[in-house]
């Protein structure tokens, strides 16, 4: 008896018609599928780009409920940074998108950690998200377990908010491709400097993150159809900076100067390269920063004009020369016999060299003179940031009874008197001589002060070693490193314009409490109360302006009160930790009060770099 499973295969054949059509039906489907697979309409690029922002978000808030499990389970310290590291490498695939669509969820999740003052409304805003825990978790104390579970609370809400807004954001070609761009902007200003991990040094495998993030987005758009050489330099350079970013020796060694100038710059010139052969259109908008800046280096990359109250306010050539002779015109302090260039001297980077000028009643004015250089790069003006705009400003020392004691009506008068005046206006102006016109062509010729042209710039914009190599010294290249990394300085003045308006859409200026003393004896903080006399809010009592330090060779004697008249001691003030540091209890500090623990050689390095500005 032959078994069933020993049978001839024969058997087993079926011949009838029916067995033939259900194979032939079979047959022609499959072709039909594989027809549709082949011709069906392609996801856009777009599609790609929001289906990975969810999936990517969806990450995020994966990594931020496993770091709220091992907080609440009180797990041992290793643990539970390496959770928060890994939470904070998800956020940084998804920041360029989050903070271009969703920028106050962007805030709430990665912000800085410092109360943040809203004037208009006169509230105070606690800090919240990553870098509040980072505080919390480096070092982590148990006894603070109960703070770290609510905060981690907060930021599984805020990442549940994004999952939910970011559903129906509507995209564009030319936002991701600007979002890609400020992203590499933020990575070089913000990233590679520690401001968003001050505490943990985790910058460079988040940097890391960043570009991988980018490198995937770039590949779901057909570059490489389009321009075959110009995808492989692309993704060239991105694996280049990413091989940069893991060699690095660690936070305090990686040359950010190199990484700048070879990697980063080249990478945001080529994303704009790329986005224009895709034909991509390229925002035309006015911005301070160009929407068209291959490099934050560009000569133009910044629109000194911007910060105007209206269009109508914009410099033009004639408005500068009419406010430029203004500016060393007596004829606006009344019978004062003073000009804005009594204070303002052009020898001096438009300082005075004075700890605190001099008044017409013959007592020092309170505060140490500022330079006008580059002023004009910064949304608010006065060290107490008190004004808006250069108008304002220029009517405000006009008046003010101990610098220039004038009036602009009589002033304006006066002008009507001059023939050359009321030609000079006439030509600059549709309305002629006003006070208005008077405050404007002072503000153009301020406005025409920019200067962005140092040794730095101009070793960042070429392509010729041996051009670079005459540029900047081994020193001040060190100094350059130190003060966008170890030294902590680019935090607060932050790259390229190195004052406090904040990249990179550079649309804010900010103000720090650093714990000024009122003498060389560091012993006691100096009485101005700052930005707190205009705004009567507590955590901005002793705050001042960010200023440049651009020029700041020619500016001494420095800080707001002229306390210090070398930049030697001025990097030592730093090097203590500000007020705090000097064991003057400052309670609304802003600057970090534990030591750098820079060594004198290094603190002679960022003296070097800042003279190289």
């Amino acid at each position: 008896m032959i078994s069933e499973k020993c049978r001839p295969s024969r058997t087993r054949k079926s011949t009838g018609p029916t067995s033939w059509w259900v194979a032939a039906v079979t047959t022609f489907v499959l072709v039909l599928v594989g027809v549709y697979v082949l011709t069906r309409p392609q996801p856009v690029p777009l599609q790609r780009v929001h289906a990975q922002y969810v999936a990517d978000i969806a990450q995020l808030d994966s990594a931020a409920r496993q770091l709220q499990r091992v907080i609440i389970e009180k797990r041992p310290a290793p643990i539970l940074q390496a959770a928060f590291r890994q939470a904070r490498l998800r956020y940084k695939r998804v920041e360029f998108l989050t903070e271009l669509y969703n920028p106050e969820t962007a805030k709430s999740i990665n912000g800085p950690n410092l109360a943040e003052v809203d004037e208009a409304d006169k509230k105070v805003e606690q800090p919240e998200g990553l870098q509040v825990l980072e505080e919390q978790l480096f070092p982590y104390d148990p006894a603070q377990n109960a703070e770290l579970v609510q905060q981690v609370a907060v930021l599984v809400s805020n990442v549940g908010r994004l999952t939910k807004v970011a559903a129906s954001n509507e995209m564009t070609d030319s936002h991701v491709f600007d979002a890609m761009r400020l992203e590499v902007f933020r990575l070089i200003a913000l990233g590679i400097t520690g401001f968003d991990s001050p505490i943990s040094h985790h910058s460079l495998p988040e940097a890391v993150q960043v570009l991988e993030s980018i490198r995937q987005h770039v590949s779901f758009y057909d570059l490489a159809d389009r321009d075959p050489a110009l995808a492989k330099q692309l993704d060239g350079t991105i694996t280049n900076a990413i091989a940069t970013l893991k060699r690095a020796p660690d936070f305090n060694r990686f040359d950010r100067l190199a990484f700048i100038n070879q990697q980063a710059n080249v990478l945001s010139s080529l994303l704009l390269d790329a986005q224009k052969t895709l034909n991509i259109p390229v925002f035309q908008e006015s911005r301070f920063l160009s929407a068209a800046a291959r490099t934050l280096n560009d000569s133009d990359a910044f629109d000194a004009g911007f910060f105007v109250n209206s269009t109508d306010d914009r410099p033009t050539a004639d408005r500068v020369a009419l406010g430029k002779l203004l500016f060393f015109d007596p004829i606006l302090s009344g019978n004062a016999g003073r000009s804005c260039a009594t204070c303002h001297q052009p020898d001096r980077a438009f300082t005075d060299g004075e700890t605190t000028s001099l008044g017409l009643d013959g007592n020092r004015i309170r505060r140490n003179t500022p330079t006008l250089l580059n002023t004009s790069l910064q949304a608010v003006q006065f060290m107490d940031s008190r004004v808006a705009f250069l108008e304002d400003q220029a009517s405000d020392v006009i008046a003010n009874e101990t610098e220039m004691h004038g009036s602009l009506p009589v002033a304006v008068r006066a002008l009507q008197q001059r023939d050359e005046y009321r030609t000079r206006f006439a030509k600059a102006y549709k309305a002629g001589i006003s006070e208005h016109t008077v405050k404007n062509a002072l503000a153009s010729y301020v406005r025409s002060l920019t200067s962005l042209d140092s040794r730095l710039d101009r070793y960042l914009r070429s392509n010729d070693r041996r051009e670079q190599a005459t540029l900047l010294t081994a020193e001040e290249k060190h100094g350059f490193n130190l003060f966008m990394g170890k030294g902590q300085c680019a935090t607060c003045h932050f790259f390229p314009l190195f004052n406090g308006t904040v990249p990179p859409m550079f649309a804010k200026t900010e103000s720090e409490v650093l714990g000024i003393p009122a003498t060389t004896a560091n012993n006691r903080l100096d009485a101005d109360i700052g930005k707190f006399g205009t705004t009567d809010m507590e955590p901005q009592k002793h705050a001042f302006k960010t200023p440049t330090v651009r020029h700041v060779a020619k500016t001494a004697p420095y800080m707001h009160n002229g306390v210090y008249r070398t930049l030697d001691q001025v990097v030592d003030f730093y090097e203590q930790g500000g007020g705090n540091g000097l064991g003057i209890h400052v309670s609304n500090q802003t600057l970090p009060d534990a030591k750098l623990n820079l060594t004198k050689g290094e603190q002679a390095a960022l003296v070097a770099f800042m003279k190289a500005l």
